[in-house]
């Protein structure tokens, strides 16, 4: 089972020396995946309920904002050379899908085809009237904006007709170093999000689950992947334990639930606390490696 590392990117601690930092060391450890997510804004009070927090608040203090993701990977692959680079989510819907296209095909390019995107079709529906982008049918639009980025990605010339968007003839250059195109992970918990996975993903990107909360939701992941005539061995699963133990023990379980990588949070609020936080994780990261 693989190891990876789950990244927060909050000013003000998320600086350069703390980026070059967690590059270091999840290299040393041969991390497969640092994730990164996205928030453009943030407000100090929202209406929206986050989904894995009881009180529904996202832990994201007053005062602080993300990291714009891309730009946050390609400022790692710039002094890595093996771990891959994901979006933990990477909130499509809200976004201009062509830019999207392009930004992802640049950092695999830049990074050696090492790019992993995660998507998502967001939770805050005030970050949405912030970019000005309607907040219904956000489904539809990131089924749509898939095909766009695909269509970008894998055709010359790319074009795509749709609902909730049209791409007229034109030509994205470069194309992503990886063939077809950087795999896909659906993030979500819900209905709609795994039947998104069984047709198109290439992962599940999944928060906040203990082990024993994954054996329900695979098989219904594998009922849904034979609906379209897949089977799990088509995609990764990825389960991202967030604010829940992660010991080796815990590891040990989560391979035994038949999950391909388990993404740890990582802790640590400066650059020099980046080595302890690691190091902490040490003997979770041997355990997977055993598995």
């Amino acid at each position: 089972m693989d190891f990876d590392i789950w990244l927060p990117t909050a000013n003000p601690f998320a600086t350069p020396q703390f980026l070059a930092a967690v590059a270091r060391e999840a290299e040393a450890r041969d991390v497969h995946c640092i994730w990164v997510g996205e928030h453009v804004v943030t407000f100090e009070q929202y209406a929206s309920k986050y989904p894995y927090a009881e009180d529904g608040q996202a832990p994201i203090p007053p005062g602080s904002g993300l990291l714009e993701p891309f730009t946050t990977l390609a400022f790692l692959a710039g002094i890595t050379t093996s771990v891959r680079l994901g979006t933990a989510m990477c909130l499509l819907p809200q976004r201009n899908p062509v830019y999207s296209a392009k930004e992802v095909a640049t950092v695999d390019w830049l990074s050696g085809g090492r790019v992993d995107l995660g998507i998502g079709v967001g939770w805050l529906r005030e970050e949405f009237e912030a970019v000005d982008v309607p907040w219904d049918q956000r489904g539809a639009r990131t089924d749509e904006y898939l095909e766009v980025l695909r269509a970008l990605w894998c055709d010359d010339p790319s074009s795509f007709s749709g609902v909730h968007y049209t791409l007229p003839p034109c030509n994205l250059h470069p194309k992503p170093v990886q063939d077809p195109h950087p795999p896909i992970h659906i993030g979500g918990e819900s209905a709609p999000a795994k039947r998104r996975v069984a047709r198109v993903g290439q992962g599940w990107h999944t928060f906040n689950r203990a082990p024993a909360d994954v054996p329900d939701a695979m098989a219904k992941l594998e009922s849904l992947l034979a609906e379209h005539g897949r089977t799990r061995g088509d995609i990764t699963v990825t389960v991202c334990p967030y604010f829940k133990p992660l010991d080796p023990s815990i590891t040990e379980q989560y391979a035994e639930t038949g999950v391909d990588a388990v993404s740890a949070l990582l802790f640590a609020m400066s650059a020099d606390d980046v080595p302890a936080a690691f190091e902490a994780l040490d003997p979770s990261i041997e355990r997977a490696r055993a598995c």
